[in-house]
């Protein structure tokens, strides 16, 4: 029977952090480290599901952190169910092998329905009257409410927003060594969110990035003998750094620049302006260092108008349309019709309005599902007016942007060594790594 794997999956973790991180070290000694080049877009849900299938966005689909219904005129950011992966993951594989392998799925996007035998990802239930009550699903579905009497609730506001912290990573992988006592997976993916938030409010060089590591690594000195312990003989850990935050200085807002040429269009309404997505002709689906711009009933007139428009602009490298997708493997029906790359040091911003008076009500809260992109200001407080700011030169990290350069690309760590293919490797090749060691093929 092969050993267990725990896979840890830490964005933000870059080779250079391994140096100071003694616990990681010493947990990953005798093993062998590889230089990981995160698949583009450089973001949350398309690189976990590259490392979970193997696949680029054209195969398995996941093109951003969010999606835009165009038959709905809906966007929906951060909360699809797992059957949005459109290939088998890991744990497929294992449950479909007959060989009694199991897998524990522990906070991963896109985790809700998926096939592993037990899973563990944020899902707080939206009250009638607007609130929400803290909760998660789970496999078993009564896992949660044991995890709850035990640890307490799983802390929501130090998992995303300005209290975003170690708080969260430490219920995660509390939680996690609880299951592994009781159930011993042969397959434990646990993702540890800690790194991403100093880097992007302060810049990965800042001394909060400094001290989010020590964090982490203090926290790892705890959850590696427990979990070595949960099993008979010592899993192979496998440690993906996912992707690398760069220090950004530049922010440039592709909606103010379609609604500047008349392509995107807003609703007034009492608390501000909102999009209208139905009567736009174009408009932006901004995700941290790209976006996708959607254009109506994909009239190739407009297209080539929004290719135009953005080619040249400050802070936009590449400007991609049609069949240039392809060079990034984003040739799938969901990507948008246009697709921005930042510069290095530069991020979108989702906002459309011109005058802060003007923003929707919910651009001053923490709200990742109604705005219509990703929003790393929500990381900030203003305690002036007790809400989110609507400064995004605050930002003073981010990534997405093809890791075309060292600094752009992260690490990948084994316990043991010679299973990678070579010094430098892709976030594809976790999959291969686990799928390897379990003797499994992909079908």
């Amino acid at each position: 029977m092969p050993r267990p794997v725990i896979l840890l999956s830490v964005p933000a973790l870059r080779e250079k952090d391994v140096a100071v991180m003694r616990n990681l070290r010493s947990l990953m000694a005798g093993g062998e480290l590889a230089e990981l080049i995160p698949s583009f877009p450089c973001v949350t849900c398309p690189v976990q599901a590259a490392m979970t299938t193997g696949k680029r966005p054209s195969e398995h689909g996941i093109v951003a952190n969010g999606f835009y219904h165009r038959e709905k005129c809906h966007v929906e950011m951060w909360t699809a169910p797992n059957d949005c992966i459109q290939q088998p993951q890991i744990w497929d594989l294992l449950s479909h092998h007959g060989r009694g392998l199991t897998s524990a799925v522990w906070f991963p996007l896109h985790s809700k329905g998926c096939e592993a035998d037990y899973v563990c990802t944020p899902a707080p239930i939206h009250n009638p009257d607007g609130t929400e009550s803290l909760w998660c699903y789970t496999r078993p579905p009564e896992l949660y409410g044991m995890l709850r009497d035990q640890l307490g609730h799983f802390p929501l506001m130090n998992y995303w927003g300005p209290m975003a912290g170690i708080k969260s990573s430490e219920w995660i992988a509390d939680s996690a060594m609880v299951a592994a006592q009781q159930w011993q997976p042969d397959f434990f993916y646990i993702y540890l969110p800690q790194l991403d938030y100093a880097a992007q409010r302060s810049g990965p060089e800042s001394a909060a990035a400094d001290q989010a590591l020590a964090d982490l690594d203090e926290l790892l000195g705890k959850l590696a003998p427990a979990m070595n312990d949960a099993y008979e003989e010592p899993p192979l850990w496998l440690v993906a750094g996912e992707y690398a935050i760069t220090p950004v200085n530049h922010v440039s807002y592709p909606n103010r620049i379609l609604r500047e040429a008349g392509l995107l269009h807003v609703q007034e309404k009492p608390d501000g302006e909102h999009l209208d997505l139905k009567n736009s002709l174009a408009f932006a689906l901004v995700d941290h260092q790209f976006s996708h711009v959607f254009v109506k009933d994909s009239d190739a007139n407009v297209v080539a108008t929004v290719a135009d428009l953005f080619r040249n602009q400050p802070g936009i490298q590449e400007v991609l349309a049609g069949t240039q997708r392809s060079r990034y493997h984003l040739e799938h029906p969901r990507s948008g019709d246009v697709i921005l790359v930042s510069t290095p040091q530069s991020w979108q911003a989702y906002y459309w309005w011109t005058s802060d008076d003007r923003a929707p009500g919910y651009a001053r809260t923490v709200d990742i599902h109604r705005k219509p992109g990703y929003d790393p200001v929500e990381l900030h407080f203003d305690p002036a007016t007790k809400s989110i700011p609507l400064n995004a030169n605050l930002v003073k990290g981010s990534h997405g942007a093809p890791a075309v350069n060292g600094s752009q690309r992260s690490v990948l760590l084994a316990s043991d060594p010679t299973l990678f293919p070579g010094p430098v490797v892709n976030d594809t090749d976790v999959f291969n790594v686990v799928v390897k060691h379990f003797g499994l093929q992909q079908s």
